[in-house]
């Protein structure tokens, strides 16, 4: 009968050893799959800034259809193409009658803090859309003739 109660008490549960080398693997699982998780999360916010900045684009272009400048397009452009823009701000720094530029840049409450991409439209000097990144977070390759969409520098 003693021995039964030894059995019994012996096979109730893990032992430390157990335990510590759970931990160990969930933690090494974690240390490996979270920084991949948060650029994944990041590379699919970046979809939101490119895809405002052609959607202003066209709103732009509209703009100038209609008016023959494109003075004044990016207020009317904001308005329709920013409706599902969260994680970035979108601006106008160069608005001539000619030529403008758009921006997008990330919100740093939003985790997309070191993120710039910009769209110029310029067709008097012979180029149309010049896309470029403007910044990206440290340990990202930043491509010089496209939106950089990936951690390697690659553009989407």
């Amino acid at each position: 009968m003693a021995a039964n109660r030894r059995n019994a008490r012996a096979q109730r549960g893990f032992t430390l050893i157990e335990m510590l080398i759970v931990v160990g693997i969930v933690g090494l699982l974690a240390a490996v799959a979270l920084p991949n998780y948060s650029d994944y999360i990041q590379r699919s916010k970046i979809v939101e800034a490119t895809s405002a900045l052609a959607d202003m684009r066209v709103r732009m272009e509209q703009w100038y259809l209609d008016n023959r400048t494109y003075i004044g397009g990016c207020a009317n452009a904001k308005t329709y193409a920013l409706k599902n823009v969260k994680h970035f701000t979108i601006s106008c720094p160069t608005e001539t009658a000619t030529t403008y530029k758009i921006k997008a840049d990330g919100i740093k409450a939003e985790g997309m803090d070191k993120f710039s991409y910009s769209l110029t439209v310029d067709p008097g000097v012979g180029v149309g859309d010049i896309k470029a990144t403007e910044g990206v977070p440290t340990g990202w390759s930043k491509a010089s003739d496209c939106w950089t969409t990936r951690k390697d520098g690659t553009c989407g």
